[in-house]
């Protein structure tokens, strides 16, 4: 239950929710009832009927063929290559905290948000490259520090509404007349609700899955909605709608500690949230980097991304390429877009491309309430159809919604120019990598196989390679 709620609880997205005001609680208890729970039935279920290692990836091969299996890793390792850089400019918005007051504008200043972005990119993935038995430290310090920071926000948002009420109406809960900022936040939610896919690759080690699982993820479910619905409201309660989507949390937690005359706790929390966030950045990056490797999304792929370090037995490869296209394209969205512009874009292009895997986790729902006579899971056919049917169509809308643009959007036409060009591309290359470049790989392997097999010699690498 709680591996599921360090999971799914993502402090990072809450600031850029809170600052479309108070409507979007609503978007969250709509993606919790829609989203989340279907998507608890959909892991419970695929994991149940394909229990091995791959997740995502092998669930949708197993029911849609190759190519989907393949896009399905895809989309979820290229979002982490948009979705960190993402981390690094959050981590810059808290940091400068910790340098005091007169240094908050450095936030908005592209060159050192640029600078200090690279800079920890490029720490992390040393981390990584040397290994786990490192990196591991800032995963913890990670989601050791995400829960104490959520426990301050909501602790101090709960003494500021008793000791002096709050500002927050019915009114501030209504859908407004130009609704069309508050669209993005949808997809955004959803984004912040995924998590649930990692008992996949959990289930060899957890006792009794079939009847710990569904109980982990409702509990798990309870909890993740009570902290980001407490989050939402406490960043309403202490700044409204004119919270800053990189400084959100510490801005909250600034102007509330002031009011209850603890003004010092500013600086040591923004410390700990800033090494927190460095930890979220490299437990991303280190996960997503074995995507090509664990997946086997190699075999469609240069092989080179496969290889593992020889001292350190780490997939850097894949890591530096990660690190890489990371680092292109928070410079060139710097190029003419402001920091907090330049966040919301990575994010909203993050939150399309995670959440085309979860179309084929329910849509794999839908397969089966439709096909199978008699279920062979876990669950009956009204429920596979009702769990479907709800989570495609709610992230269809996620996927649709990301394209109307954030408030911190200054152009649409760069915008759409942007999203739906990455898309795209994103698509484009994984058609390329799959279709035109696996299988002239493949052709060659199999030609040295059969060169191997001709002279004599045992092909155990190409053997290998094919497999």
């Amino acid at each position: 239950m709680l591996l599921f709620v360090v999971a799914v609880f993502n402090l990072n997205v809450v600031p850029s929710i809170a600052a479309n005001g108070g409507v979007t609680i609503w978007l969250w208890i709509i993606s919790l009832l829609l989203f989340f729970w279907p998507q608890g039935i959909a892991v419970i279920e695929l994991a149940h009927r394909y229990p091995g290692e791959g997740g995502v990836y092998l669930w949708a091969k197993e029911v849609f063929g190759d190519f989907h299996g393949f896009l399905s890793g895809w989309c979820y390792w290229t979002n982490n290559m948009l979705y960190v850089p993402t981390v690094m400019l959050y981590f810059v918005g808290v940091s400068v905290y910790v340098l005091g007051p007169s240094h908050l504008g450095l936030a908005d200043n592209k060159l050192f948000a640029s600078i200090t972005s690279l800079t920890l990119l490029a720490l992390l993935t040393i981390l990584n490259i040397v290994g786990l038995g490192v990196g591991k430290w800032m995963n913890n310090i990670g989601a050791i520090g995400t829960f104490i920071a959520a426990a301050v926000l909501i602790g101090l948002g709960i003494v500021i509404w008793s000791r002096f009420g709050s500002n927050i109406t019915a009114a501030d809960f209504k859908i407004s007349a130009n609704p069309r900022f508050v669209l993005n936040s949808f997809g955004v939610i959803c984004f912040g609700l995924v998590g649930l896919e990692l008992a996949s690759v959990m289930g060899d080690e957890i006792q009794d899955p079939a009847r710990t699982l569904p109980g982990a993820v409702a509990w798990g479910g309870v909890l993740s909605g009570a902290l980001y619905v407490g989050a939402t409201l406490t960043l309403l309660i202490a700044v409204g709608k004119s919270v800053n989507v990189l400084q959100g949390i510490v801005q909250a937690v600034t102007h509330m500690a002031a009011r209850v005359g603890i003004g010092w706790i500013t600086v040591p929390f923004a410390l700990m949230l800033s090494l927190s966030i460095a930890g979220i950045g490299s437990a991303w990056m280190g996960g997503s980097a074995r995507i090509p490797f664990v997946a086997g999304l190699d075999s469609y792929m240069p092989s080179w991304l496969g290889k593992v370090h020889p001292r350190y037995a780490t997939p850097h490869a894949a890591l530096i390429v990660q690190a890489v296209v990371s680092a292109v394209l928070v410079i060139l969205n710097f190029a003419g877009a402001g920091v907090q512009e330049t966040f919301q874009k990575l994010l909203s292009l993050a939150v399309v491309l995670q959440l085309v895997p979860f179309l084929y986790m329910f849509g794999a729902l839908l397969r089966f309430s439709v096909i199978e006579k008699v279920p062979q899971g876990q669950y009956c056919r009204p429920t596979l159809f009702l769990a479907g049917a709800s989570g495609f169509f709610t992230t269809m809308l996620g996927i649709a919604l990301v394209f109307f643009p954030a408030q911190q959007i200054s152009s649409l036409f760069w915008y759409e120019v942007w999203m739906i060009g990455m898309t795209l591309l994103a698509v484009g290359l994984a058609v390329f990598f799959f279709f035109v470049y696996g299988r002239h790989k493949m052709a060659k392997q199999v030609r040295v196989e059969m060169a191997s097999v001709a002279t004599g010699d045992a092909p155990v690498e190409a053997s290998e390679a094919r497999r």
